[in-house]
């Protein structure tokens, strides 16, 4: 007698938001597979029965986002072409009740740390032995590393210790042994990443001790770029810049989130520090790491930024001069302290504000760019597309930073390798260059 085949559960998960959701979702994928699940990344496929959301719930665009992308599979199950939906991350975090009854078609709901309740859902177990292990997303040669969870800074706009908690280092241990499991299967670069990458250590080691992880990590064997983001200016580690400066093998390269050039709006973000503090500690990076590129993201239109304030932080990016820079118009969030004032900036004045600065960074960029020419730098090649090599020096990170294009229909790269590329022209945000031997 013939009994009927049980179809085997295929998983895809969808990532939304920043580099320290993918983690998560890389987390999530190596979870699954290693209980014998059937799942995958971001699967161009249309043969997953089961899909994960991985959402974000930082800003208005990426709260729709993540809305927009639940309500497309709730519709893919009302269809028929899935059978359950699962939600985890930042949004389900934050606004789960209102969720549950808006779109009741979602099968669970988790929060950011509720990893274990969700493999139940598979009849799976969090297994710990698996800890430091993961499989990557990204390309092969770069990995993101989390150093921590959470935030406990008290900034106005922000509402991520609602959806992440209390900043929790993880332990020097085994930060260390995933990255020698990471280079151990091809990877290259690492790119760092916490909420608040220089609070690492406060609370496990009752000390800031990110100069010792750094030191630690540039011991791996084979890890050729450490790169540092999201650091906090205030009460920062000034010991990292002289190991970043001794180390070969630590990129020189700094994101430092600002958010402002205003001491008076500083001060009403609750950021703990004052323009000319700021300066000064720009320019002991400057002079502890000779070269360094700082990057670094500010935000337009805060409830009280009149017209002085925005001017205010003009002067400051004209006279600072990054290296690389972003800039995202306010969000008005619930449950921040900033919620409490008035969102007294219009939304097309927040808009201009941003591409104003904006404007001012493409002409320092191209400035800066410009100085490249001639010189040689090491160049990590990325990806082949559109007939051209493209990849990054140590000055830029993925995605966000600058690119060095080579003409592929005249040269030939690995991609995942280091090749020295020559500077023949550039653009504002864009190098162009020649392979040297």
């Amino acid at each position: 007698m013939k009994t009927k085949k049980i179809k085997k559960d295929k998983v895809n998960i969808v990532t939304l938001g920043c580099s320290k959701n993918l983690v998560d979702s890389e987390v999530m994928l190596t979870q699954l597979k290693g209980n014998d699940i059937d799942a995958s990344h971001e699967s161009v496929k249309d043969d997953s029965n089961i899909v994960i959301i991985n959402t974000c719930g930082f800003i208005d665009n990426a709260k729709q986002e993540s809305i927009d992308t639940i309500l497309r599979y709730v519709d893919a199950k009302e269809e028929g072409i899935v059978e359950k939906v699962y939600v985890t991350g930042c949004l389900s975090q934050r606004y789960r009740e209102e969720l549950q009854q808006e779109i009741p078609l979602v099968d669970s709901w988790f929060g950011t740390m509720e990893l274990p309740l969700l493999l139940k859902k598979f009849n799976a177990d969090y297994k710990h032995e698996l800890l430091g292990e993961r499989i990557t997303t990204t390309d092969r040669h770069y990995a993101y590393l989390k150093i921590a969870e959470g935030c406990d800074r008290p900034c106005s706009f922000c509402a991520i210790p609602i959806m992440r908690g209390k900043h929790v280092s993880k332990p020097m241990e085994q930060i260390v042994k995933e990255a020698q499991s990471l280079v151990r299967n091809g990877t290259k670069e690492i790119l760092l990443i916490a909420q608040d990458s220089t609070y690492y250590g406060l609370d496990l080691y009752k000390k800031r001790n990110l100069a010792e992880l750094l030191d630690r990590l540039a011991d791996v064997e084979g890890l050729e770029w450490i790169r540092l983001h999201y650091a906090f200016p205030t009460g920062f580690p000034e010991d990292i810049l002289d190991v970043m400066a001794k180390r070969s093998n630590i990129c020189n390269y700094l994101d430092i989130p600002l958010q402002h050039g205003s001491t008076e709006m500083l001060k009403i973000m609750r950021r703990g520090t004052t323009r000319e503090k700021t300066e000064r500690l720009l320019n002991t990076i400057r002079e502890k790491v000779p070269g360094i590129a700082i990057r670094t993201t500010l935000i337009a239109g805060h409830p009280g930024e009149t017209e002085k304030e925005f001017e205010d932080m003009l002067d400051f990016v004209e006279k600072s001069r990054f290296e690389r820079l972003g800039i995202f118009p306010y969000s008005h969030e619930d449950n921040t302290h900033a919620f409490t004032m008035e969102d007294n900036v219009p939304e097309e004045v927040k808009l201009q504000r941003a591409e104003r600065v904006m404007e001012l960074q493409e002409s320092i960029s191209e400035e800066i760019n410009n100085q490249k020419v001639g010189k040689t730098f090491k160049v990590l090649i990325d990806r082949k597309e559109a007939g051209q090599f493209i990849g990054r020096t140590e000055h830029d990170s993925p995605e966000v930073d600058n690119e060095v294009l080579i003409d592929a229909n005249k040269h030939y790269l690995r991609v995942g390798d280091f090749a020295n590329i020559k500077i023949d022209s550039t653009s504002a945000f864009d190098l162009y260059g020649t392979p040297v031997k």
